[in-house]
């Protein structure tokens, strides 16, 4: 088996399912959340650092080739990987990368269609109703 990495994935792409629709074979997810962090939506999600947020999402471990083809697709090729602390339910932490945009999107934010769908996602896969609830329209 190729070696793998784990990714933490706060926006669509926190759904296996998702991923495995595309054909990739993500492993050991499990839901985690970075601090330190905002959610941004534009086109897309992006983080934003600093300040006291919490951004929730998924841990998942994928090959090199997989993380490759899924950052080649045209809608989030821009982004690039951070290492950030993901931390576990259950009360442990692990490395991970974090593809973020290097720039944040300017001017006016936020994208009622995006929300919507990240917050299908969100109660899908469990995450927190309060996070569901802040996730910005």
């Amino acid at each position: 088996m190729a070696e793998q990495v784990t990714i933490f994935f706060y926006g669509l792409f926190m759904d296996p399912e998702a991923l495995e629709a595309k054909g990739l074979r993500p492993s050991r997810s499990r839901q985690a959340y970075v601090e330190r962090f905002a959610l941004i939506l534009g086109a897309r999600a992006t983080l934003r650092p600093g300040g006291e947020g919490r951004v929730y999402g998924t841990i998942m471990r994928l090959t090199h080739a997989e993380v490759d083809q899924l950052y080649s697709e045209p809608s989030v090729a821009a982004y690039r990987p951070e290492p950030v602390l993901a931390r576990l339910t259950d009360g442990t932490a692990e490395l991970a990368l974090c593809f973020n945009l290097p720039v944040a999107p300017q001017g006016p934010i936020g994208n009622p269609e995006y929300a919507a769908a990240l917050q299908a996602v969100a109660r899908k896969i469990g995450l927190p109703d309060e996070y569901i609830a802040e996730i910005s329209r």
